[in-house]
């Protein structure tokens, strides 16, 4: 024997019904809370901003790697690297 019920309601209704709290309040909380946030970390990207925070380490990421370079094409060459 197999029995189906279907039932037709909210989910406000089968929350009350079940006896759930109502935790759309604290959603709404939330979901502002993080577009608050977001919104204020989009506002510190801007371009210059990033340029300055990016461009330091990126220059010296750049003369490590030509150092790197000249030392290993003085290498290969058979010298010491020294003038």
């Amino acid at each position: 024997m197999k029995i189906t019920i279907d039932i037709d309601c909210t989910s406000e209704e089968a929350r009350h019904f079940l006896g759930l709290p109502d935790v759309k309040p604290m959603q709404d909380a939330m979901m502002q809370e993080i577009q608050d946030r977001m919104q204020a970390s989009l506002l510190a990207m801007d371009p210059e901003t990033m340029m300055k925070t990016w461009l330091p380490a990126g220059i010296q990421g750049m003369e490590q790697l030509q150092k790197m370079f000249w030392s290993q094409m003085a290498a290969a060459m058979g010298q010491d690297g020294r003038k």
